[in-house]
């Protein structure tokens, strides 16, 4: 993991999922199908647990949860005109101490 981290700070630019998944191929021998399955795999438990409600916490990484926003009065940046945005819930991510200082 610290060499994925590593590596997208050098670059300076994000890092794809066909990248990710050559990266975790290359760190663990698996195939790069197997990895991309993987990494789906990790997408929709963490898309399924929001959706219940629950969080997942990965020890030194962080914790992905559901935060819900209330709906609130926004500006049509063109017209100016006042409208209203949608309450909504959406998938968050907050980062272990560990990853804040990178």
């Amino acid at each position: 993991m610290d060499s994925v981290c590593l590596d997208i700070q050098i670059r300076g630019t994000l890092m794809n999922k066909s990248e990710l998944a050559k990266a975790i191929a290359d760190k663990t021998g698996v195939t790069k199908v197997q990895a991309n399955s993987a990494i789906d795999a990790f997408a929709e438990a963490v898309a399924n647990a929001a959706k219940e409600g629950d969080a997942v916490q990965l020890a030194g990484f962080g914790t992905f949860y559901a935060k819900h926003r209330e709906a609130r009065e926004v500006r049509n940046p063109r017209t100016g005109e006042k409208m209203m945005s949608k309450a909504k819930t959406q998938l968050a991510f907050r980062p272990a101490l560990a990853l804040k200082d990178i």
